[in-house]
């Protein structure tokens, strides 16, 4: 049975050039790089449509925007102009006086064979000129990834980095009661959107992982009281065991490529950190020693692996190259730290840290300088960066909380967002962009 099928949008691409004025630098733009980045005033008016979907999707744009905490939606009580052709340039002036530094236009309308076009043009108000326009042609059931598209196009534009509204987030379903919860494996958009469930058993499943490749997520699982790895292919739901390993297997996580998945194995009492290739499925040990070593995170290029042990007496984060030389202990601030995730960009390390009676998210350089928390409560785990190494998805059970749900917060920590879900949700790892 087919589980998840991701969503081919029959993207024919094409810019839509201003015919109004000779591209130039535009003035809008959003320097990310700061510490705290005062939000863009964006106006985001409603794509003409004939049904009404026009207004859906520039209303999940604007979600979107908003959202990632770098743009501000003007209220749409204050627009003066109302927009009835958005191939026309808009009278800037009204647009300049409620303070919308940008403007969004478009249209959707529906083709003789059924399919939608969904088209936008993005206006910098101040400068008086089109930024950037494009059109695309999908099923109509596949209107809010083009709107999530389209808030990447913008994001991009404006901010000059790729956007991550084009993505999945899978992640543990949790529902029943606590005596008797049942965690399934689930996926959604990274809004919360589109919720489907990739098992439907009582046996308990943790930590999933996406493939580099996208049409893979690793996962352990206690089917058949005997807790194993698994790959399940997304498209058609066909999953496997990795390796038959004799004692316990478990934070598997890909390699960059795709080609391995790394995990640790629990033997006599301890567990240390091993590679498997998943042609061969020859395995590699890269660590030996008598403590815990766990939730190992390959580096983008694929180098080095941070990973936690409690070799030094409580969890620490250290940092090894690939082959198991060179291991470093990288933490060394109060408290106990654990579920080390390298940054998409390579630049850091995201981690769980327990101290004070709190479980904290914060981020770390990856010689362990520059240690920023980004937010602390009653029980914070299990960071997972967005493609864009901009923002982290974790989960959070709050005190007297029936269950864990999901949040997400930037890199500055002023932005926290609860991410709602059907359920109670736990464990989540974000894909990469779609294609």
């Amino acid at each position: 049975m087919k589980i998840f099928s991701p969503i081919r949008l029959v993207l024919a691409v094409a810019a839509l050039m201003s015919v109004f004025s000779a591209p130039a630098f535009a003035r809008v733009e959003i320097n990310i790089n700061k510490g705290n980045v005062e939000p863009l005033p964006i106006a985001i008016t409603d794509f003409m449509s004939s049904d009404g979907i026009g207004a859906q999707v520039s209303a999940v744009i604007a979600a979107d925007l908003q959202r990632s905490g770098l743009f501000a939606p003007v209220n749409k009580n204050a627009f003066i102009e109302k927009i009835s052709n958005p191939d026309q340039q808009p009278r800037f002036e009204d647009w300049k006086v409620i303070n919308a530094q940008a403007l969004v236009t478009g249209r959707v309308t529906r083709e003789s064979d059924g399919r939608l076009r969904a088209e936008f043009r993005l206006w910098d108000t101040f400068a008086g000129q089109q930024m950037t326009g494009q059109q695309f042609f999908t099923q109509p059931e596949n209107w809010r990834r083009v709107a999530h598209i389209i808030a990447d196009a913008i994001y991009e534009r404006i901010t000059g980095e790729k956007g991550y509204f084009d993505t999945r987030v899978v992640f543990v379903s949790e529902s029943g009661p606590k005596t008797a919860r049942k965690r399934q494996l689930s996926i959604m958009d990274q809004d919360g959107f589109n919720v489907r469930n990739l098992t439907n058993s009582n046996d308990i499943v943790l930590t999933p992982r996406f493939s580099p490749n996208r049409q893979e997520v690793t996962y352990m699982s206690f089917e058949g009281q005997q807790p194993r790895v698994y790959l399940l292919q997304l498209e058609t739901g066909q999953r496997e065991v990795v390796g038959n390993f004799p004692g316990m297997t478990f934070s598997p996580r890909f390699s960059p490529d795709g080609q391995k998945v790394i995990m640790s194995l629990q033997q006599d009492g301890n567990a240390n950190i091993y590679t498997m290739d998943l042609r061969s499925r020859t395995t590699t040990r890269l660590t030996n020693t008598a403590a815990i070593d766990t939730a190992p995170s390959y580096s983008p290029d694929g180098q080095r692996v941070a990973f936690e042990s409690d070799r030094g007496g409580r969890q620490q984060i250290y940092v090894m190259n690939a082959d198991g030389s060179g291991q470093q202990r990288v933490s060394f601030g109060d408290g106990s730290y654990s579920t080390p995730v390298w940054s998409p960009r390579g630049d850091l390390i995201a981690f769980t840290k327990q101290s004070g009676g709190k479980f904290s998210i914060g981020v770390m350089k990856t010689d362990g300088s520059g240690e920023r928390i980004l937010t602390s409560g009653f029980h914070n785990e299990g960071p997972t960066w967005a493609p864009n190494g901009r923002v982290l998805m974790f989960f959070r059970q709050n005190a007297g909380a029936g269950g864990p749900q999901l949040y997400s917060i930037d890199l500055t920590g002023y932005n926290e967002q609860l991410i709602k879900t059907p359920t109670f949700a736990s464990d989540p790892a974000w894909s990469p962009l779609l294609d």
